[in-house]
Parts: structure tokens; sequence; C-alpha cells
């Protein structure tokens, strides 16, 4: 087909289904897992410095995106950005494909362990259930998402605002009921030494400040799907603003609420918080009820992320920068649909790993290929491309974008060696991929 009979992304997505979409992308069921391992990685509630922290990396790292978003409105997010940034015609084909190279990793990553959280969170519901019947229940919530994905973008928009709903009002119940029995003392009672500032104070900030990170994570699911939303320059920014401004208000409330309930000790070794939360004001009936809110919020934010990640391959293979088969539309709906089934699967694949393991390698490749470098790329768009309009410009530049800059630093230099060394191994893989290819197809810094 050619010319107008061309399949098309279609803009068909407002401001409420961007913010819905995002928002579904960061309350899935991160939070409700995390709140025990953020408590014990500072052994006590002073680990809420790392939701707060957490908070402010996100939104500095959030104006970042809101520019860049609504700077070049197109599907595929930092795919775009990092090109345009690091220069087109040199360093930026390397970047743009270290990018692509980190997708195929961590786009599974991220969606499996939302459908990881959900099968650890059906074991309240289900004790005797077994560590392969959970993989296998994960790999369903993975191939589901894919199902219901698969329709054009106009009924997706409808879904997510749907099933956004549900979720905020799965966390207003939990949000209210903790601030009607709520116990100041009981949340704010610190074991000795909690601020005393040496080395396992800070290592421990900033293990509880990975895992915020991995909870706040989502902001940025419209950047991947821009070339479907409606008057992108001022729909993106709004909706990334709103979204993690909002959640992390939500968070902070929720959390310090439920240890108003729940004292830590307890909660730190808590395998359902939020279903014991409910099991301890309302019973058991109250427990089960909320449990099956939580499995549809994980189930929804599965559903987002897998919506923005799989727009990313499809840009690509339109452009000739990867391969052909994830350029395919579907012939009358207008989505990608091999981008699609590919990532679903994928994901059903990685479910097979544990859910720290998810969580930190996702976290700490992200920081490494991209986040630090889509930061810089904010400062070099400004000064380089003058020729690129920028209908949103970040609050508070350059100091918000330092200390986004700090904050991912901080997170990796306390992250693990062995998950930095991952990071490390697959960023060097991915250099010596792109020369391999680049030489072969000669290209930057083959080309004549």
């Amino acid at each position: 087909m050619t010319g107008d009979a061309r399949p098309q992304l279609v803009r068909g997505v407002g401001l409420l289904g961007a913010t819905s979409a995002n928002m579904l992308n960061m309350i899935g069921v991160g939070p409700f897992l995390t709140i025990p391992l953020i408590i014990a990685s500072m052994n006590g509630p002073q680990a809420m410095l790392g939701w707060l922290l957490g908070a402010a990396v996100a939104i500095c790292d959030g104006l970042v995106w809101a520019e860049l978003g609504a700077a070049m409105p197109d599907s595929g997010g930092p795919y775009r950005y990092l090109y345009e940034a690091y220069g087109p015609r040199s360093l930026g084909r390397l970047m743009r494909f270290l990018f692509l190279w980190q997708i195929v990793t961590t786009a599974p990553l991220s969606i499996a362990s939302g459908a990881v959280g959900f099968s650890q969170y059906t074991k309240f519901l289900w004790p005797a259930m077994t560590g392969m019947e959970g993989k296998m229940l994960a790999m369903a919530v993975c191939l589901a998402a894919t199902a219901l994905l698969y329709r054009e973008i106009h009924d997706i928009g409808k879904l997510s605002v749907m099933l956004w709903v549900v979720v905020l009002a799965t966390v207003a119940w939990i949000s209210v009921t903790g601030l009607l029995h709520f116990d100041a003392h009981r949340a704010f009672t610190f074991p000795a030494g909690a601020f005393a500032l040496n080395s396992k104070f800070f290592f421990g900030l900033g293990a509880a400040t990975l895992i915020a990170m991995y909870d706040y994570g989502g902001y940025n699911n419209v950047c991947f799907f821009a070339g479907e939303v409606k008057n992108p320059g001022r729909t993106v920014p709004r909706s990334i603003l709103y979204a993690v401004i909002g959640v992390a208000a939500v968070y902070l409330v929720m959390n310090v609420t439920i240890l108003g309930v729940i004292p830590w000790q307890e909660a730190a070794h808590s395998p359902a918080i939020v279903s014991t939360f409910m099991e301890r004001i309302y019973g058991s009936g109250a427990a089960r009820f909320a449990t099956l809110l939580v499995l549809w919020t994980a189930f929804a934010s599965v559903f987002a992320v897998l919506l923005g990640y799989s727009r990313v391959p499809y840009v690509a293979a339109v452009e000739g920068n990867f391969f052909r088969p994830f350029a395919k539309l579907h012939p009358t709906k207008n989505f990608p649909a091999f981008s699609l089934l590919f990532l679903g699967g994928a994901s059903a694949v990685a479910c097979l790993l544990d859910l720290e393991d998810l969580v930190k390698a996702l976290i700490v490749i992200q920081i490494m290929i991209q986040f630090l470098a889509q930061v810089v790329a904010v400062t070099l768009i400004r000064r380089n491309r003058p020729d690129i309009e920028r209908p949103f410009a970040m609050w508070g530049y350059p100091v918000t974008s330092v200390v986004a800059l700090l904050g991912w630093l901080f997170i990796l230099v306390v992250s693990g060696w062995q998950y930095v060394l991952a990071g490390v191994c697959l960023l060097i893989a991915g250099i010596g991929a792109y020369l391999w290819r680049a030489k072969k197809i000669h290209e930057w810094p083959y080309a004549s």
C-alpha cells in the first residue's frame, strides 16, 4: 500500500486518557508489595525518607520528560529524543540504538514485574498455590493484557479510563481507612540510631529510593505513544505532571497511614500488607475484597506498560532502524500488532525470574543506558538544536535537571555491584552490536 492508503497511527488519546495511562503505569502492584521491602531496607519508618527522595527525583525527571515529550511528540519517546540531542549524523545514532537495545531487555522486565506481583498477591486468596503455579499465573496475566490491547487506540483510551477509575477508588479506600484509624505514635516510633548519618543510613536510603523509583515509574508512559495523543504539545507535559504529583501525594498518604495501623516491625515482614491492613480493621471478608482490588490494579499496570512499550520498536522499524516485522500495523485497526505480540510473549517468559531481581535489574539498566543520557539531552537540545520548537520548558532549569541527574547517580552507586556489572556488560554488548551493524550498513562512524 502506498500514499494515503498506508495504515497510520491515529491521534485519538486526550488528556484524561493520557493521564490515566500514566497513573495506571505508576499505581501498579508495586507499592502494595514494596512497602515491607522499603521498611526493611532501613529497619524502621525512617525509610519513608526514600519515598520523599524518590518523589523529588520523579518530579524533576518528569519535567525532563515533559519538555522532551512536548518538543518531539512522536511515538517512541527516547528513541527520538536521544537521536536528535546527541546528533542525527553522529553519536545520536549510537544512543538511539542503545536505547532500543535496552528496551529489548527492560520492557519485558517491567511488564513481568507487574505480573509477578499479581501472582504473589494471589497467594493471599490461594495459600496452596505452588511456585510453579504462581509463575504460570503471571505468564497468563501477560498474555491476557496482550489480548486486551489487540484493538484500535480509541477503544484502548476508554479501557484505560475505566481501569483508572477502579485503581483510584482502591487507593482512596486504603488511604481514607488509614486516616480514620491512624495512630501517629505507632507510625513514627523510630528505632535507636535511626537517623545516624553513617554508611548504613545512606546505603539503606539508597535501597529505599531505588524501590520507590520503581513504584513511581510510569509517569513517562505517554511519551511512548505520543504519536497517538491529541494536541501533544499541551497534553504530554500536563499528563506527566498531573500523574507524578498526584501519585506522589497518594503514595505518601497511603504508606504513612498503613504504618499508623500496623507496627513497622510487623509490616516489614508482611507478604500482603494491604490485605493484612484491611483484615486488621474490617475482617477477612474485607481483606479478600481488597486483595481482588489490588489484583485489578496490578493487571491495569501490566496493561498500561505493555501499551507504551509496544510502540517503541514499531517506530524504529518503520524508519529502518529495527527488524522489519516490528513495522507491521494491523491492516484495519492501525496498531503495531507484531510489536505487541512479541513483547507480550517475551514478558511472559520473563515471569520466570523473581520480583526482586526484576525490579533491581530494570532500574539499574535504565539508569545506565537511558535516564542519565536523557537528562543531559535536555541541555543538548536547548544549546544545539534551536530548530526544535519547545512548547513546554521545564520549571527551574537547570536546578531541576541537576537534581534528577544526582538522584539517578545516587541510586546507581548504592544499588549493588552485581546489577551495575550486569548493566555494564549489557552496555558493552550493545556498543559492540551497534559497531558491527554500522560497519555492515556503512553508518556512522563507518560512513564515508
